[in-house]
Parts: C-alpha cells; sequence; structure tokens
C-alpha cells in the first residue's frame, strides 16, 4: 500500500555543523602545523573537514608514542566532554587540513538539543573504541610487519565505507614507526620490501595496492 509520506532526508553532518556555526569556526592548516599541545587547556572539539592529523602523547621520560591517524570526518579532542581539564596529547597536521573547532558548550548543547547529531557523535565514539581494541589485539599478537601493513591499509581507508583512497599523504618513517611501535629500520626494511612485492609504490605520493591485504591475512 502506497503512502504520501515523505521521505526523511539522511542527516548530513558537514551540512549540520556549516548551518550551525558558519564557515567561522573553520581553520586552514598546513602540512606539520600543530593544532593543540599536551597540556593545553581542554576547552573545544575538533572536527575534521579535510586532511589527516597526528595524535601523540610525550611521556615524562620524553619519549613519544603515536596514538593515533584521523581523517575526514573524524571528531578529536572530545575528552573535554567527559571533564577532562587539560590536553592528554598533541594533535599535528599531517597533511594539508580543514578543520572545524567547536566549543565545549556547543557540541554540549547540540548533543541535548539535537537528536540526529547527538546518534552521529556517539556512532563515533563507540567506532573509535572498537578500533582501539584493533590496535590493542593488534600490538599482542601480530608481528611488526603485519602491524604496518594494517597501518598502510587503514591509512588508504580500506575496510571504510567509499572508495578507497590508494595514494595517501606522504609520512616519515619515523612517524609509522612511532605508530607501529617498532623502530625506524624495520619499517625501512618492511616498506621496501612491500614495494619490490607491488604492495605499494612511489610516485610522487605513496600508492597503496588491495594485494597488501595478503600480509595482514597471511598466518
Amino acid at each position: 500500500m502506497k503512502t504520501n509520506e515523505a521521505v526523511k532526508p539522511a542527516f548530513d553532518l558537514k551540512v549540520f555543523l556549516i548551518k550551525g556555526y558558519g564557515r567561522r569556526k573553520r581553520v586552514e592548516y598546513g602540512e606539520n602545523a600543530l593544532i593543540f599541545s599536551q597540556g593545553d587547556a581542554a576547552d573545544s572539539v575538533f572536527y575534521i573537514h579535510k586532511g589527516k592529523v597526528k595524535l601523540t602523547v610525550l611521556s615524562r621520560r620524553g619519549k613519544e608514542a603515536v596514538i593515533a591517524i584521523l581523517g575526514a570526518g573524524d571528531f578529536f579532542g572530545e575528552g573535554c566532554l567527559t571533564g577532562q581539564p587539560l590536553r592528554m596529547g598533541t594533535s599535528v597536521a599531517i597533511s594539508g587540513c580543514s578543520i572545524m573547532r567547536l566549543e565545549k558548550a556547543e557540541v554540549v548543547r547540540a548533543l541535548h538539543e539535537q537528536p540526529s547529531f547527538s546518534e552521529v557523535f556517539v556512532t563515533h565514539l563507540l567506532s573509535r573504541n572498537v578500533r582501539i581494541e584493533e590496535d590493542l589485539v593488534d600490538q599482542l599478537f601480530n608481528s611488526s610487519e603485519k602491524r604496518l601493513a594494517r597501518v598502510l591499509l587503514l591509512l588508504a581507508n580500506f575496510g571504510k565505507e567509499g572508495t578507497p583512497q590508494t595514494v595517501i599523504p606522504k609520512m616519515s618513517q619515523e612517524t609509522l614507526a612511532g605508530i607501529v611501535g617498532t623502530t625506524r629500520s624495520r619499517v625501512s626494511f618492511f616498506m621496501n620490501r612491500f614495494r619490490k612485492l607491488g604492495f605499494i609504490e612511489y610516485n610522487g605520493g605513496m600508492k597503496v595496492h588491495s594485494s597488501l591485504l595478503n600480509v595482514v591475512l597471511h598466518d
């Protein structure tokens, strides 16, 4: 039986943010630009419109660890919503980025007043939690070679909705080593091996082929 009820359009997060807060909230960051530092006041949440961002943590002994590489559609800095007074890590643009900065009070109000936004935001938090669990399992049970292959595939968006971005932003081997949890020399060894096997190639940027999945899936 047909009805005349109109189909409700899907919620568009980018449109919602621009209409609600305007383009004045968007800031353009160049490659390697600092977004916030560990120890800064945690008073806002960030949304990535374009580009990729690196999140790192520095220990008291001066050792740095890369805890996440985020891309378009991701939020970060949401720890302020749980009462976190200071940033627990540092965020840096690893490519040209367009990022929206939302004050804590604005996000809290939107979560209470806009159910669609609240649903998208909670889905983001749950997805981030799943990713953290996967990263932990990866660190505990997989070799550094498999971990590196997985990182490259994630950077190229394999396994995510939409078309994979096979050409990924330039990233130093030191950064990759920090994500994987190994040394730069090991990363260099595996990258050369992947290139010789045809899993990746260099042509201005780094191109990741789906065949790299063989490394992750192979026991």
